[in-house]
């Protein structure tokens, strides 16, 4: 009875080790990813806006995305399949109350771009990252890149919008 429950133990603990695996940022050979060689692309803050969010919730964040300009022509000629070379980036800000337009309007109903909270990229590689849909996924705090092992729900977050490239963010033109 014993071994049974050490057995199952074991392919349970195995299923949770593959799949996990599985959401990491990958290269073909499955080793783990270096996305942007683990450096912030100059100018990135520069590339065209694709769109704006509100994230609620336990997030609670103010969002930009920006498109480079392969990026930006996959959008705007209307693109499934993003091609290689294209990069998103998601920059997040706390949601905050302007108390100072608050005073001006007469009521809470301003907010506004608080503390930056990170930068998350997604670039395309379809045989780098064929692993995970093509995309490889990467994420700085404070101008610093995060270990691979944090992004390892990135992919699986993003399989839902598979049809769409595994992209959530629609163009804003």
């Amino acid at each position: 009875m014993k071994g049974i429950g050490y057995s199952i133990v074991a392919v349970i603990t195995l299923a949770t080790a593959l799949t996990y695996s599985g959401l990491a940022p990958a290269r073909v050979d499955g080793g783990p990813a270096s996305v942007l060689g683990n450096k912030l692309p100059e100018g990135y803050r520069d590339w065209k806006l694709i769109s704006v969010a509100h994230e609620a919730g336990k997030l609670n964040d103010l969002r930009a995305v920006l498109g480079n300009d392969i990026a930006i022509k996959a959008y705007r000629e209307g693109k499934l399949l993003f091609p290689d070379g294209a990069i998103i980036a998601r920059l997040a800000w706390k949601y905050t109350a302007s108390e100072e337009n608050n005073s001006v309007f007469g009521g809470p109903q301003s907010f506004v771009a608080g503390d930056p909270t990170n930068v998350q990229f997604m670039v395309k590689d379809s045989k780098k990252y064929a692993a995970t849909g093509g995309w490889g996924y990467t994420q700085f705090n404070d101008g610093v890149a995060v270990e691979v092992s944090a992004l390892t729900g990135c992919y699986g977050c993003h399989v839902p919008v598979k049809a769409r490239d595994y992209l959530f963010t629609r163009y804003a033109p």
